[in-house]
């Protein structure tokens, strides 16, 4: 028996006792023990939850040959953004943008160049302030997310994130940022893929950053794993393009240019979509207009029946929310046919009881 599978099984006997397992954050290989086949084994949510009940619906039908709305298992696509979807993206910001703070103001093994420090400092009280920066700073700040790791290979930029996910939450107790992954929406993740859907990732995250947050605890093969590419170089490569340079292992190796990410959000993520997925998802899971690309293209003249939800930033008791952008996205997800999932009256728990916001 698998690591998995025994983790399950206790966590099983644990609940038939009636033994709380929401008592606190959830450790990682708690999240990897999730398992959910049937409708019975969810766990995390509400028992009058309506999303949980329309993605069974959409489930039982879509696996059930007599049903009118069947999906043979080759057509069955789910896609799920990361940041706001399944994974804290509000304390205080996206992993990736706070990592970029540690790096250039506390990480005392790099030192930044001047204007990479002044950008940090003047951006971070504004990003755990939650006050919001400029477009010129924000431009900014997405250059630096890959200059900050440049000559780093890609193991070494993954180990780095490991470290980081050490560290703690801001404004959240009692959790680490590698244990900050929605506990409903990951049950949502094994049920589907439990039941003969192909899910992916679908996220505007760098793409070692993505992997590496969710490597051995969500569900979803690396190769399934759709998102924001770094730029690659060689350090033999010099001004050389890749398709005209020969890479000499003995030589030289790969690593992270300090280029600009090519970012994949809004339109962007269909485009991913059709280089490496090739077919139409049916489902489609998401927080924000970021996401709003993938969910149009699930809905536009799909063959089978298809469904977007977006989950709403509504709870400010057990997550940082914005009751604000909240009323604003599910206005514009009952205006375009999007579902909505509220996190504070459908969520059972978000990480585990004892996570709350830091007083």
């Amino acid at each position: 028996m698998n690591k998995n599978k025994l983790m399950a099984g206790v966590m099983a006997a644990l609940l038939a006792m009636g033994v709380s397992v929401g008592g606190q954050a959830a450790s990682r290989e708690e999240v990897a023990a999730i398992h959910v086949e049937k409708a019975a084994d969810f766990q995390y949510w509400n028992d009058n939850s309506l999303t949980k009940q329309r993605i069974v619906d959409f489930v039982e039908n879509a696996t059930d040959p007599q049903s009118p709305d069947f999906i043979p298992e080759e057509d069955r696509i789910a896609v799920f953004d990361m940041d706001g979807t399944f994974y804290c993206e509000t304390a205080p910001f996206y992993f990736q943008e706070t990592m970029f703070l540690h790096r250039a103001l506390e990480d005392p093994s790099y030192k930044p160049s001047k204007e990479m420090k002044a950008l940090a400092e003047r951006i971070r009280p504004q990003i755990y302030n939650k006050t919001g920066i400029s477009p010129e700073d924000n431009k900014l700040l997405i250059g630096y997310l890959t200059s900050a790791y440049a000559g780093m290979t890609p193991q070494e930029y993954r180990a780095y994130v490991r470290r980081f996910m050490e560290t703690q939450e801001t404004g959240l107790t009692n959790l680490k940022r590698g244990e900050a992954f929605y506990l409903p929406m990951v049950e949502i993740m094994s049920y589907l893929g439990n039941n003969g859907f192909a899910v992916y990732i679908d996220s505007a995250c760098g793409v070692d950053t993505t992997r590496e947050l969710v490597d051995g605890i969500i569900p979803v093969r690396p190769d399934r794993i759709l998102a924001t590419d770094f730029v690659y170089t060689s350090t033999g490569m010099g001004k050389d393009k890749a398709n005209s340079h020969f890479y000499d292992r003995h030589k030289e190796k790969i690593v992270i240019s300090g280029e600009p990410m090519r970012e994949n959000g809004k339109t962007a993520k269909i485009f991913s979509i059709l280089n490496q997925i090739g077919k139409r998802p049916v489902l489609a899971f998401g927080n924000s207009m970021g996401d709003s690309g993938m969910f149009e293209y699930t809905l536009q003249d799909n063959p089978y029946k298809s469904a977007a939800f977006m989950v709403l930033c509504d709870d400010v008791v057990r997550e940082l929310g914005n009751i604000k952008k909240a009323a604003d996205c599910e206005k514009t997800a009952r205006e375009r046919g999007w579902n909505t999932i509220s996190m504070r009256d459908e969520f059972k728990t978000i990480y585990g009881d004892k996570v709350k916001r830091a007083q």
